[in-house]
């Protein structure tokens, strides 16, 4: 058996943690630079408020409506999902964190009244860390995706246990088939082409059949809906085969060196999160365009190789660079730019060539000090120069919550009378 646990609303109830006052209250959360809406509280979505929302357009009705809004505050957020996830890794002893708000909890040999775990779980997640969450405990991983959304849906309670197939049955009849784990826009398409319009009908489907007109990945997420486990469970994360840095600006820009401070500064953060994994990237890709809300939409674009398999700072801010003045455009005011790690391999395979330069020992231990500085003394504790040093690169957050986690100034304050 599983058990998926999924925070409620994550984003929209880390802040309400630290601020009791909003619980039972509409919250939004806005996306970087406060573009859109990015996470709603249940009060929220019940007065109707959009998901990915553009901000401005809709913030006289919320305003009117009394919706608490907020600045997306990652590092927060971080946090309490570090301490939410903390405490499911104590309750089973094979677990994988899905997302920074999911994970999956591994049963097997574990003897358990599985509504009261799961109701235990819920309960103490709210006891410990004032997240209230869903978990839905079923045979597969599919099954319980399915089961969660039930407990939250359905039942309201915040439990749902499939542990039986008339169960799952009832389930399954009462779902559409994009509800069902891995099956986005395009699968529904080509599903409902072939007649396929509830979870139901996906489970009864010809395994085969479905795999000629779709995937093996679909053939899977059939037989898991009849409780056959397929999908195993990934206690390490797979290593990324891309990794892209984006963001919105705080104030357009149509000066260049702007543009390059920007995309030195992704280029560097990805980079980053290149070596985390030990990988190394062989090519770019590099974009950045103007306002889709403005008259002359601008996009613009370039891919382009390494010289070697890198995944040096330096290397990579200067090809980024040289790339975004090939994008630069007189004239535009660019509104967003970002950069995607491609062709991403695992160092401890790659062969080198004895006749093409590459990167060398010497370059890695000055990676390996950089990145120890930063985590040491924190982020931006070292920077490169192209990065620029004057703050242009810092996002608007006009609503932020105080870091109550992170920095001791912001710590809550409880007064006792």
């Amino acid at each position: 058996m599983y058990a998926l646990v999924d925070c409620n609303a994550c984003y929209a109830s880390c802040e309400q943690i630290f601020r009791p006052d909003l619980r039972g209250k509409p919250v939004i959360v806005l996306s970087n630079n406060d573009g859109c809406i990015i996470a709603r509280s249940a009060e929220a979505k019940a007065l109707g408020v959009p998901d990915l929302q553009p901000y401005f357009r809709i913030a006289g009705r919320l305003r009117r409506d009394g919706v608490a809004v907020f600045s997306a505050n990652f590092r927060l957020y971080g946090d309490i999902s570090g301490q939410v996830m903390a405490t499911l890794r104590g309750l089973a002893p094979r677990v994988e964190q899905y997302s920074i708000d999911e994970m999956f909890l591994d049963l097997s040999g574990m003897t358990l009244d599985l509504e009261a775990f799961a109701a235990d779980i819920r309960d103490r997640l709210w006891r410990e860390v004032r997240m209230p969450v869903g978990v839905g405990i079923a045979p597969t991983k599919t099954l319980a995706k399915l089961a969660n959304h039930a407990a939250k849906k359905i039942k309201r309670d915040g439990v749902a246990v499939l542990d039986r197939p008339d169960k799952w049955r009832w389930l399954l009849r009462r779902v559409p088939v994009d509800r069902v784990w891995g099956i986005g826009r395009r699968l529904k398409r080509r599903l409902d082409a072939l007649g396929i319009h509830s979870a139901w009908q996906l489970a009864e489907a010809d395994p085969a059949f479905i795999r000629r007109h779709t995937s093996l990945q679909v053939e899977r997420c059939i037989r898991e809906l009849n409780g056959e486990p397929c999908f195993a469970l990934e206690e390490q994360p797979p290593a990324k085969k891309e990794i892209f840095v984006t963001r919105s600006f705080a104030e357009k820009t149509g000066r260049l060196d702007d543009l390059l401070g920007h995309i030195s500064r992704y280029a560097v953060a990805a980079a980053e999160k290149l070596r985390a994994q030990d990988g190394l990237c062989q090519s770019l890709y590099v974009f950045a365009h103007s306002s889709e809300f403005e008259p002359g939409l601008y996009r613009g674009s370039r891919s382009l190789a390494l010289p070697w398999p890198s995944s040096d700072s330096r290397l990579i801010a200067r090809h980024a660079r040289a790339a975004m003045r090939r994008i630069h455009r007189p004239g535009v005011r660019f509104m967003k730019c970002g950069i995607g790690l491609l062709d991403i391999r695992d160092r401890r395979f790659h062969q080198g060539d004895l006749f093409t330069p590459g990167q060398n020992a010497e370059d890695d231990r000055l990676m390996e000090l950089l990145d120890r500085i930063n985590r040491r003394f924190g982020r931006d504790s070292l920077v490169f120069g192209s990065e620029g040093l004057n703050g242009k690169w810092t996002m608007r957050q006009n609503l932020l919550s105080p870091n109550y986690t992170s920095r001791w100034a912001e710590l809550p304050r409880v007064r006792c009378h």
